[in-house]
């Protein structure tokens, strides 16, 4: 199973839910206003967060399954990447989530995620 990893909030993943597709596409942001959504593979993941999600309560990473998803993914790379970072271009079907795992700072206030699952 191939896996990537996007980072929410615990009410919008519970909104998700409950509406049966995921649509954020960042923090702040939207999939309608951005036009994907932004994912990471097991590397970015602190990165994306010590970057974006600093001072953001109640964090979870959503384990996504890549085979599980409806619409395209593509790996694009982005300003200031070496390396590219996965994109869905629609709504995220919850059910291609296979896990979920809450997401908290160290006591640096740092950010780490293991590399292996």
């Amino acid at each position: 199973m191939s896996v990537i990893y996007h980072i929410t909030t615990a009410g919008e993943w519970e909104r998700a839910r409950a509406a049966g597709e995921y649509t954020m596409s960042t923090r702040g942001t939207t999939l309608a206003e951005q036009g994907y959504i932004h994912c990471s593979s097991t590397g970015q993941v602190a990165l994306v967060a010590n970057a974006i999600y600093q001072g953001v309560p109640d964090l979870v990473v959503l384990v996504i399954n890549t085979g599980l998803v409806r619409p395209q993914i593509r790996f694009e790379l982005v300003p200031g990447s070496d390396e590219p970072f996965p994109h869905i271009y629609g709504p995220l079907n919850t059910d291609a989530v296979v896990q979920t795992r809450p997401y908290r700072p160290g006591a640096n206030g740092r950010f780490s995620f293991p590399e292996a699952d």
